[in-house]
């Protein structure tokens, strides 16, 4: 596999399996199980557009809603917006 030259200058390494594999890809993995456990194994989906709705929904909801522990009680969406919202103070979700 070729590399492109920005990525080698910046030190940066492709790894898609081997040793680390795992905690390459953990928050890729906690976003499915996530989904798996919160969304998809509740609902009963009777079309695959069902299934797009329900998933899309809950992806909204996981970015934009959904506090997470090991982001200081933030939404991804407020720790991706550069810390706009203070870590300190969790936003009230109803």
């Amino acid at each position: 596999m070729r590399v492109p030259a920005a990525n080698n200058s910046a030190g940066v390494q492709i790894s898609m399996d081997g040793k680390g594999r795992a905690t390459d890809n953990i928050f890729v993995e906690r976003l499915w199980r996530s989904l798996k456990y919160e969304e998809v194994y509740l609902h009963e989906y009777d079309t695959p557009q069902e299934a797009r709705q329900g998933v899309s929904g809950y992806i909204q909801f996981y970015d934009y809603r959904r506090i997470h522990q090991a982001l200081d009680y933030r939404t991804p969406a407020m720790v991706y917006s550069d810390g706009r919202f203070a870590p300190e103070h969790p936003p009230v979700i109803s």
